[in-house]
């Protein structure tokens, strides 16, 4: 209680004090990357050598030149320190926050004053790992998977933190639906990452190449250790010009099996599908094939130009039978392969509540068939409706496995977003399989974590194995990561490096970025952050708590709230969140 009541006044002190050094606006990318043109699995970068802090008045504001990349050949000292399991590494920290067991495999020790070794999270927590159908088995609800918890990593045994990009925020929305409908949303459904990136953030724009890459940092607030800082890596894409947005080849997959009756089940997607027509273009066309105890092309490939008659299509449908959910994505495939031409995007657009009960239906095997058709070009997407019988799990894969994005559509203000204002970033991708790496110096960083992203991880070793899929990222997208770092020092010097890895569309050579941790605004306490960065704590402390993280142990309803609430401005999908956290904090007293 005199720990949290400690951490409750210093973060009221310290948002106190933000109204007259508040900066207006997030931060400015903060160096040019450092580009080189790679696909050797077997390259390291050389570490960036530290920079040293420069201003008396802030020890911890770091301004770093950029030098010139000198990749080396890995050593075998290397290659076996990137194989050494995470959760392997001897716990050894005094105060703030100890490791912790995750409850989920891990070994534990105590909070804030732990020293012992963690056991392995297992191979649940790894999306390489155990089957995705295992998992769902091994869940305590089988229409969510429990992914675990990222541990923290002591950085002289594993300094590398990598994980494929994620733009999705389905998680967010379900949550959302939930709490409206005064309940606690199960705590395997919540992904921190999902939460976060469901929210807009000012940064600045990408002006050459695709992404510009923006850092912030201060306290956390997860600990009261002073020399353990937030650190937020914000990655901005470029937007789409008009000339650039080629005809678009949609295959509509409509799941009008008998669990789709409800009104906020198909009702609600051909309402949603009815906008999206609306916002295409005449080159572009559309495709509808419908599932259920059989499958059907209703409409084969069709010109905008007939809008109409799509329209009618689409009101047509009508729910009743079974779910072959198998046999519906191989006709839908086959339709999408037709209209496969260069500088043409083919994507199908699957809407469904993720259930499959008939024929090939089981999830892995169902998810085996999509790479093919991947390599071809046809990309998928998924829309998520309904609650009763909904499998997240399903929808979430069948998108990663198809290089498209998933979303979850609980009204049409949903639907008008997703099909509507980011139609550009739902339907066009700009960088293919891109992984995120961050490395962190072991000189001057004791341990971190990385908050969220669990089934979105990727092994060290294959950052520059261009066979391993990861995320795409679609224009105007934006891609947050959280991470709490506890540092060596109180004032350190440069502590990481950034380096994206992305593949460009129509191309097979992966590109590689570096962005030496260029720390613009490091603040001593976190009511002197950016807005931004105040807002993304606020929405992972939130989601930590609905998720009851071992990291949540002391954070309150009433913690997050307050930072909430000054980070918000006069946004109103800001402010939503505000409602949702006062939502939750009444629902869990009631027990």
């Amino acid at each position: 209680m005199t720990r949290r009541l400690a951490l409750l006044c210093a973060l009221s002190l310290a948002v106190a004090c933000q109204t007259e050094n508040q900066p207006k606006t997030s931060e400015h990318a903060d160096v040019e990357p450092v580009t080189q043109e790679t696909s050797e699995a077997s390259v390291e970068p050389k570490p960036v050598e530290p920079g040293e802090a420069t201003d008396p008045m802030e020890a911890l504001k770091l301004v770093v030149d950029t030098p010139e990349p000198k990749p080396i050949a890995q050593t075998e000292d290397t290659k076996e320190e990137k194989d050494i399991p995470k959760l392997k590494a001897q716990a050894s920290q005094v105060g703030g926050l100890g490791l912790i067991g995750s409850g989920r495999g891990g070994g534990g020790v105590g909070y804030g004053h732990g020293v012992g070794s963690l056991g392995s999270r297992g191979t649940g927590a790894r999306i390489g790992g155990r089957s995705l159908g295992d998992r769902i088995s091994r869940s305590n609800n089988p229409d969510f998977v429990d992914y675990g918890t990222n541990p923290v990593v002591r950085a002289e045994v594993d300094r590398f933190a990598t994980f494929a990009a994620d733009v999705d925020n389905a998680s967010y929305t379900m949550a959302r639906r939930a709490l409206n409908e005064g309940r606690m949303p199960h705590p395997s459904l919540v992904r921190v990452e999902e939460f976060v990136n469901a929210f807009p953030y000012n940064y600045g724009v990408a002006k050459d190449g695709p992404f510009a890459v923006h850092t912030e940092a201060a306290p956390s607030p997860f600990s009261t250790d002073p020399n353990t800082r937030i650190l937020r890596v914000g990655v901005q894409a470029r937007e789409l010009e008009k000339k650039e947005r080629g005809p678009v080849h949609l295959t509509f997959l409509v799941d009008v099996s008998g669990s789709m009756s409800r009104p906020d089940k198909l009702p609600l997607a051909q309402r949603a599908l009815n906008h999206l027509l609306d916002n295409m273009r005449p080159e572009d066309s559309v495709a509808v094939v419908t599932y259920a105890s059989s499958t059907k092309v209703v409409l084969p490939k069709t010109s905008l130009a007939q809008k109409e008659r799509i329209k009618d299509a689409v009101d047509s449908l009508s729910a009743g039978g079974s779910t072959a959910m198998g046999e519906g994505l191989e006709l839908a495939y086959r339709e999408a392969a037709k209209n496969l031409q260069p500088g043409h995007v083919s994507r199908i657009i699957v809407l469904s509540d993720g259930d499959a009960n008939v024929g090939s239906s089981s999830h892995d095997e169902i998810l085996k068939r999509i790479r093919g058709y991947v390599q071809e070009g046809v990309t998928l997407s998924t829309v998520g409706f309904g609650m009763r019988s909904f499998k997240d799990p399903m929808m979430e894969q069948l998108a990663n496995k198809g290089d498209g994005n998933y979303a979850y559509i609980d009204s049409f203000e949903e639907a008008k977003r997703f099909f509507g204002s980011e139609l550009d970033g739902t339907l066009h991708v700009i960088a293919k399989d891109v992984k995120f790496q961050v490395e962190f110096h072991p000189e001057h960083v004791e341990t971190y974590r990385i908050i969220g992203y669990e089934n979105r991880e990727v092994a060290d070793k294959d950052f520059r194995n261009d066979a391993v899929d990861a995320g795409e990222v679609g224009p105007g997208h934006r891609v947050t990561a959280l991470f709490e770092v506890k540092l060596k020092h109180r004032e350190p010097a440069q502590f990481a490096t950034v380096r994206i890895r992305h593949i460009e569309p129509g191309q097979t050579s992966a590109i590689e970025s570096r962005y030496p941790l260029h720390l613009h605004r490091v603040r001593t306490t976190l009511g002197h952050a950016s807005h931004e960065l105040q807002f993304a704590v606020a929405v992972a402390g939130f989601a930590e708590i609905l998720r009851k993280s071992p990291y949540a142990k002391d954070l309150s309803y009433d913690l997050v709230l307050e930072v909430a609430e000054s980070s918000a401005g006069s946004s109103a999908k800001r402010r939503e969140l505000v409602d949702l956290i006062k939502a939750a904090k009444r629902l869990d007293s009631q027990g």
